[in-house]
């Protein structure tokens, strides 16, 4: 059956009803999004530029930065934009659109996070063997499959919406479109496509989440194994950015998803909503730049390399 939608546009929540407040939360919200382009663009940067940083763990965070980039950038702009111009009304194809692409770098982040584990698995747990299994052949098909199977997930939601019809009520009692408030305004038998939102969202991300967490239980036996209290700590130190960063994501977006949208819960939905689409793609690159010295010591070079030429 095809999409019989007879609404044209999609009214989404305001995040206050304060104009005062909506002139500050633009100025709060502004200043997370350009802070999230440019730590991310200078991560993505220094990966890209510095020699020493051509290695499989700055490959698959260099990859990061652009997705958080690419995340922050699906909902941050046009929620500015409603903020300044007190609007909140978007056309239906592209609220279709902003989902398919909230849940399609969403899905790459979660893959990437396992690939991003695996190979913290292989430095701790095989050592003498990393270069062989991570190499450069191996990090770039591992990549190559975040990147498209990732179209999966959205792909299949985006064709199971085709057989519902769109008749209003037109209101989302959201920010930004996302699957489940779209199929709350649908006013046709909407099932089928909760079933395959559980099925195929659940047996994917249990898989993905075996896959980030699996390689840890590995690597705590390991750790756990070395004898010198100084060993153990610089194998936590390899991992702990990564371990902070996937507690960030998925309990954020655990609490979104699995926490029910009641009006007990509403205010908390929106800080959950917020951190998971606005904070986390700024707290990547916070959480990574501040604990690792290699990103430190190479943006400490740039600087000093770019001092020099302007004062030659």
């Amino acid at each position: 059956m095809k999409n019989q939608t007879t609404i044209s546009s999609v009214l989404l929540m305001s995040l206050s009803d304060n104009q005062k407040t909506i002139y500050v939360l633009f100025i709060v919200f502004l200043l997370i999004y350009l802070m999230t382009v440019l730590t991310n663009f200078i991560i993505l940067l220094l990966v890209i530029t510095c020699a020493h940083l051509h290695t499989p763990m700055y490959f698959f965070l260099g990859n990061l930065a652009f997705l958080d980039m690419s995340y922050s950038s699906v909902t941050a702009p046009r929620m500015l934009r409603h903020l300044t111009t007190h609007h909140w009304s978007i056309s239906f194809p592209d609220c279709i659109a902003q989902m398919f692409f909230v849940i399609y770098f969403g899905c790459c982040e979660v893959y990437l996070l396992s690939s991003m584990s695996y190979d913290r698995y292989v430095a701790i747990c095989r050592p003498l063997h990393y270069s062989q299994v991570m190499s450069w052949g191996t990090c770039t098909q591992m990549v190559s499959l975040v990147w498209s199977s990732g179209l999966l997930m959205p792909t299949i939601y985006t064709l199971c919406l085709r057989r519902l019809t769109f008749c209003g009520p037109n209101i989302i009692h959201n920010f930004f479109c996302d699957l489940p408030h779209l199929l709350q305004i649908s006013c046709t038998d909407t099932s089928i496509n909760v079933l395959v939102l559980i099925v195929v969202g659940g047996l994917l991300s249990v898989t993905a989440f075996v896959a980030t967490f699996y390689p840890y239980v590995r690597i705590f036996s390991t750790v756990f194994k070395i004898r010198t209290s100084d060993g153990r700590r610089k194998a936590f130190s390899t991992c702990t950015s990564h371990l902070t960063v996937v507690f960030i994501f998925y309990a954020s977006a655990n609490f979104i998803y699995l926490v029910p949208n009641s009006s007990n819960f509403s205010a908390l939905n929106q800080v959950a909503t917020v951190i998971y689409t606005l904070i986390t793609p700024l707290l990547n690159p916070l959480i990574y730049s501040l604990r690792n010295k290699d990103l430190k010591v190479a943006l400490k070079r740039m600087l000093h390399t770019d001092g020099t030429r302007r004062s030659t």
